[in-house]
């Protein structure tokens, strides 16, 4: 089971690479993968979880034209997060554009991943948080 939680403001460097807040990389273990997310943030799985997600994808019926398009959009985007002798991981020109990404991110962990966003496009989606925090939370059925 992964715990991913929390919230860190980081930056690119100038040859677009990143750190791994050192809290989630021990979660996320030696191996992890970025790939496109939802609300133009990027998920980063580790490796077990994304083996999870290719075996969820592999039970879709090839015949469902909807799915087959779902599928390759997401599956397209998946790479292998390559760490330098520094822990340094370069985020790939496709990954940073469908975020935002410029200069400013943040690492938010959301227990079997972590997302990865631009800091304007993560203030923005969570600008309303706190006063709709109990109708988020109620949401969720727990």
């Amino acid at each position: 089971m992964f715990f991913l939680t929390g919230e860190y403001n980081h930056q690119l460097d100038a040859k677009n690479r990143i750190r791994i807040p050192s809290k989630m990389k021990k979660e996320l273990g030696e191996k992890y993968y970025f790939a496109k997310g939802t609300d133009r943030c990027l998920f980063v799985f580790p490796e077990e979880i994304a083996r999870e997600q290719f075996a969820k994808i592999e039970e879709v019926k090839i015949s469902d034209a909807e799915k087959r398009r779902g599928i390759r959009a997401f599956t397209k985007s998946f790479v292998l997060a390559e760490e330098d002798n520094q822990g340094r991981v370069v985020l790939p020109a496709n990954l940073r554009e469908f975020a935002g990404i410029k200069k400013d991110i943040v690492f938010c962990g959301v227990g079997n991943r972590a997302e990865i966003w631009a800091k304007e496009v993560f203030d923005e989606y969570f600008a309303d948080d706190d006063s709709n925090y109990n109708e988020y939370f109620d949401s969720l059925g727990i």
